[in-house]
């Protein structure tokens, strides 16, 4: 099989890619504009093999992608382009709506035209599959109440509601157009390569270098932690095994406050760093708060229920072993983020002070 993975050098697309390449026998085109958070380095094991090929493109070109799917002749799509920081969607949200909203129409449209001319069994089996996000249905009040596949979209912030849109015209491409179509729902991904502005990797490296450990509010905002690793082979699986105009949520089964989580990995860092910084004698001290940002959803939870019954999939990594993972990895592989950190990127969050 043939599949386009659109945002292919982003963190769950590079490890999507990484793992078709190295677990399976598909051939994998890698189609992704490398914007900010791109990095083909995430790619650096897979890039020479043979099975693997790369597109720089935006899928707001539809040129381009009309250009692609005629070259690769793709059997399936899987859609994870996407701006995807809250933070900078409250900053500025236009590339929002153009990536997540624009680029994911575009996008359906070119598939649309390309799958109207395969021939009758390629046309069968083609698959288009969107991967979005648990923010799309908004904040959970009720502590015992968990997101399923039928809770109703409440977008808080741009990010959320750019996504939301999307998840909307793929539903609406497969009732009107037929178009064979999927979409998948994750909980808050966490692991090694992923962009350091994210909540993980932004507390390990400032730690690292005796930087404030910036918590939003209060701290006891609840996500679902789900390690990347375990979300690709549920991709992999929705991909090949679920069905057409479906829905599956994946969660870790992980739920944890985000000051727990930075207590977590400040217990990790005394055992595996235990040469601190000058002047730090506990990381837990570097733990700072901040003003909460607008629109601040409280908890998300999901069921994974679904996709645990009809595809036989579950979670592997506990949350303290997935962490463990990730530390060690980021201790291993200082290159990786040191390139990163050379560049414009400075370890900020954006809408602090908005």
């Amino acid at each position: 099989m043939k599949i386009l993975v659109t945002g292919g050098a982003g963190f769950i697309g590079s490890a999507l890619i990484r793992y078709i390449i190295n677990q399976r026998q598909d051939e994998v085109i890698n189609l992704d504009k490398l914007t900010y958070a791109a990095n083909l380095d995430s790619l650096e094991t897979v890039s020479l093999n043979p099975r693997y090929s790369f597109e720089r493109a935006d899928i707001c070109d539809r040129a381009a992608l009309d250009r692609i799917f005629a070259d690769h002749q793709p059997d399936a799509v899987m859609h994870l382009a996407a701006e995807s920081h809250v933070d900078r969607s409250i900053d500025g949200a236009g590339i929002f709506i153009q990536t997540n909203i624009v680029g994911t129409y575009t996008l359906l449209e070119a598939a649309r035209h390309y799958w109207n001319r395969l021939d009758t069994e390629r046309k069968k089996t083609f698959r288009f599959h969107h991967i979005s996000t648990d923010e799309v249905y908004g904040d959970l009040a009720d502590k015992n109440a968990l997101f399923t596949e039928e809770t109703p979209y409440s977008p808080s912030s741009p990010y959320s509601a750019s996504k939301a849109s999307a998840d909307h015209l793929v539903r609406a491409w497969h009732r009107t157009y037929g178009l064979p179509t999927i979409v998948s729902n994750c909980s808050n991904n966490y692991g090694p390569f992923q962009f350091p502005e994210k909540l993980i990797p932004l507390m390990i490296l400032n730690a690292l270098e005796g930087k404030p450990l910036p918590v939003y509010g209060n701290g006891l905002q609840i996500r679902d932690w789900l390690f990347v690793e375990d979300h690709v082979r549920a991709l992999y699986k929705i991909l090949t095994e679920g069905r057409v105009g479906e829905t599956y949520n994946i969660g870790g089964n992980n739920e944890k406050s985000n000051i727990e989580v930075v207590k977590t990995l400040c217990t990790l860092l005394e055992e595996l760093v235990p040469n601190k910084p000058a002047g730090v004698m506990k990381y837990e001290d570097l733990i700072c708060y901040v003003t909460d940002r607008p629109g601040h959803d409280l908890r998300y939870a999901i069921d994974s229920s679904k996709i645990n019954r009809e595809l036989d999939w579950r979670a592997e990594e506990s949350f303290e072993s997935g962490m463990r993972k990730t530390l060690q990895w980021y201790l291993t592989n200082k290159s990786w983020w040191r390139r990163i950190l050379n560049g414009s990127y400075h370890l900020e969050r954006l809408g602090l002070n908005n």
